[in-house]
């Protein structure tokens, strides 16, 4: 089975707060395979401690699994917030589920990823990758609305634009980064609030509450502005209004979300000398890669890589 990482448009440290996002799956990505292993009752190979909270999560579940081989290789590099981690559960659920002849609906199979993620790792990650991994369809973003888990296809017509990403060369590190403490930040704001998540607040909310949830606020309230905005842009055909709004969640990730780090800021800056029409920082951040997008006629910098819109996780052929 196939997992791809992902790409996140726009729509950053939303998904925990039951807000809207835009990711999609490129081609790169992780394939594990499962054979039987007779009279073992666990998983072997490649089982890193992902791979047995999977499997832990699956039987927990109700799933009958036979004892089982997982091969694993990929071709995402770590740290770089591609989604690397996710693609590697997603993978191996689907091909222990295929191995022992069961399936699961896309959305509980997300949760169930997702808790071995948060049970291997510490990180306090929401589903925004395990769904793009699961549901994101080829040629198309998704745009997740987590409070509903309502999903609806985005079409990515770049029409001759490029989407490119740029590792920072600083890895990403989410459990041991800010990323846990900004969650925290925003449940205590919630509370603080009376309401169940940030999706729930409104504008006039940001003064109620202390420095720093008066800005993770704010951030969230853009950031699902921006999704929004974002999908306009994308029906309308109007790259350029794209390109702004990256920007604009740049500025918002770096100035109130407190998320950017120098080798991110050095990496924008360069992005947007060799002739980015916007940048931002993608995934948790402190670290990782930027999404830039580019008009046709302007060559990639060395060491940046386009990406485009590819399907969900998939068996592959041969």
């Amino acid at each position: 089975m196939f997992a791809p990482g992902r790409v996140n448009l726009i729509g950053e440290h939303t998904d925990y707060n039951d807000g809207l996002s835009l990711p999609f799956a490129i081609g790169e990505g992780v394939t594990a395979d499962a054979t039987l292993r007779p009279g073992h009752a666990g998983v072997g190979g490649d089982a890193s401690e992902l791979v047995c909270a999977v499997a832990e999560e699956l039987r927990a579940a109700g799933h009958d699994l036979p004892g089982a081989e997982i091969a694993i290789s990929s071709s995402l590099a770590e740290g770089e917030g591609l989604s690397s981690s996710a693609a590697v559960g997603v993978a191996v659920a689907l091909a222990l589920l295929g191995l022992a002849g069961e399936s699961c609906e896309p959305v509980e199979l997300a949760r169930l990823c997702q808790r071995a993620e948060r049970r291997a790792l510490g990180t306090r990650s929401g589903l925004l990758d395990q769904l793009a991994a699961l549901c994101a369809p080829e040629g198309c973003a998704l745009r997740i609305d987590f409070r509903s888990l309502e999903l609806t296809p985005v079409p990515l017509r770049l029409g001759g634009w490029r989407l490119a990403v740029a590792a920072s060369g600083e890895r990403r590190e989410l459990a041991r980064s800010g990323y846990n403490e900004r969650r925290a930040e925003c449940e205590g704001a919630a509370e603080l609030l009376g309401v169940g998540s940030l999706r729930a607040a409104r504008r006039a909310d940001v003064d109620r509450l202390p420095e720093p949830m008066d800005r993770r606020l704010a951030h969230v309230l853009g950031e699902n502005e921006r999704v929004e905005q974002t999908v306009t842009a994308l029906g309308e055909g109007d790259m350029s209004e794209v390109g702004r709004l990256l920007d604009a969640s740049h500025a918002s990730l770096r100035d109130l979300y407190d998320a950017s780090t120098d080798a991110v800021e050095r990496t924008v800056a360069g992005l947007r000398e060799a002739g980015a029409v916007g940048a931002r920082m993608m995934g948790g951040g402190f670290g990782g890669s930027v999404l830039a997008l580019f008009t046709a006629d302007v060559e990639l910098p060395r060491r940046v890589r386009a990406v485009a819109p590819a399907a969900g996780a998939r068996v592959l052929a041969g």
